[in-house]
């Protein structure tokens, strides 16, 4: 695993194709100024040394003169952005590498002060409109393969984490979870609705029934059962008796119970309020719920069996995951879809999905403080004089036009002043001659 230097971070690179292609420009663009500035000496030491000095010579030399100092001083100019021109620590030159630091506290305080602000940001995530996007996206059956093949990647790689890591992982975090977890309201709370729903009654109803008929279907057993478990001096004539009154009573208590104006009905629902009252309120039913809980988790027994469900579990998902055709995939493939529909169809949830896209950028402009201090200190982390080549790199081809345009137009002014000394020399003789 590589290490990265906090103090030196990466620069953004371009793609080799295109650092390939930008460097051809550059040096074909500077091989053009460079070129048209050594013709302009050239021009410049031929008209020198021409015998005729005629005025079209004259001309073309201030022309070639005049651009040679217009193509050396735009040289100048782009060279003392980038670095010292020949080496040389000449003052207010390296520009960029010199004032990296500087550049960077304005880039941020740039983004910060003009993208970063609800006025740009919050018109612009409407009028993307992300959420028919996301929709567009989701609803094609080769995007929500995607997705799905990704959800099962993640799952995969989750369940072959270890089966000792995984059971370490339920055992250590699941269980403390579970240990702190005042389990006696939940209790309560799910006591209250199994038993107070219209649903609940017909439940219990059919529990007792069933429960009845099953005692009255196996008195026999029963009465085996007494048998066995009473002393042997006792007469048989004594236990038959004994679990003749035992099955009778309890067939009489659940046939109470059925009953739902019973007294025996009323006095259960009493006992069961009673009880999910004393969850709710009583410290000391709370505290046996807790003790007998983490007694629970902590037995080693239920341990290993928790662990071994996991396994069992794990092993099962394992394979439903890993069969292409598996049902767990064509259920995820299907819910993706129809998920981009319900993005695209109900109002509902295309409001919330917005009002989170939005929530979500305005967090964003909150932290545009922070976001243009990271900018301003991204880019004073970076070497100075890498940065100084990445930009000449990207933005020297076009600057090689300012010493191209400088060359030309520095001779057509020189071109034009010579015409226009020459031309005021000989019509201040004119007038000269007229006023005679």
């Amino acid at each position: 695993m590589t290490s990265v230097d906090v103090r030196h971070p990466p620069i953004p690179r371009l793609s080799p194709a295109d650092e390939t292609q930008v460097r051809r420009a550059l040096r074909r663009n500077r091989m053009l100024a460079t070129g048209l500035l050594i013709l302009m000496v050239a021009i410049a030491v031929a008209t020198r040394f021409e015998p005729s000095q005629g005025w079209l010579v004259q001309l073309v030399r201030a022309g070639a003169e005049a651009g040679i100092v217009g193509g050396l001083a735009d040289w100048f100019a782009i060279t003392v952005l980038f670095r010292h021109p020949f080496g040389i620590p000449i003052p207010h030159t390296a520009i960029l590498p010199s004032n990296k630091d500087r550049i960077g506290r304005s880039l941020g305080s740039f983004v910060e002060r003009n993208f970063l602000i609800p006025e740009v940001i919050l018109p612009k995530v409407r009028q993307a409109d992300f959420t028919a996007k996301i929709a567009a996206w989701l609803t094609s059956p080769e995007n929500a393969s995607i997705v799905a093949d990704r959800i099962v990647t993640v799952l995969k790689r989750l369940l072959a984490a270890g089966d000792s890591a995984q059971s370490e992982f339920i055992q250590q975090t699941v269980g403390e979870q579970l240990r702190r977890l005042d389990l006696a309201p939940l209790l309560a709370r799910l006591i209250d609705v199994l038993t107070t729903s219209k649903e609940s009654d017909v439940l219990f109803e059919k529990v007792a029934q069933t429960i009845e008929n099953w005692i009255a279907t196996h008195r026999t057993q029963i009465d085996e059962m007494v048998a066995q478990h009473t002393r042997w001096w006792i007469p048989k004539t004594i236990d038959r008796r004994i679990a003749a009154e035992a099955v009778d009573g309890t067939i009489d208590l659940l046939h109470r119970l059925r009953q739902r104006d019973n007294d025996a009905r009323n006095q259960f629902r009493a006992a069961v309020a009673k009880l999910t009252d004393d969850l709710m309120r009583s410290p000391e039913q709370s505290e046996k719920i807790q003790r007998l809980k983490n007694l629970l988790f902590d037995d080693p027994e239920v341990r290993a069996w928790i662990a071994s469900v996991w396994g069992g579990l794990s092993e099962r998902m394992m394979q439903e995951l890993s069969d292409p055709r598996s049902s767990v995939r064509s259920a995820l493939h299907s819910k993706i879809i129809a998920l981009g529909h319900s993005m695209r169809e109900d109002a509902s949830i295309r409001t919330l999905i917005e009002n989170l896209i939005e929530g979500f950028a305005s967090q964003l402009i909150q932290y545009r403080g922070e976001i243009g201090s990271l900018i301003a200190e991204v880019v004073k982390n970076w070497d100075a004089r890498t940065v100084s080549d990445r930009l000449e790199l990207v933005l020297g081809s076009d600057l090689q036009y300012i010493r191209i345009n400088g060359t030309i137009v520095g001779a057509l002014v020189g071109c034009a002043i010579y015409l226009l000394s020459t031309n005021a020399g000989m019509y201040a003789l004119r007038v000269q001659d007229w006023f005679r």
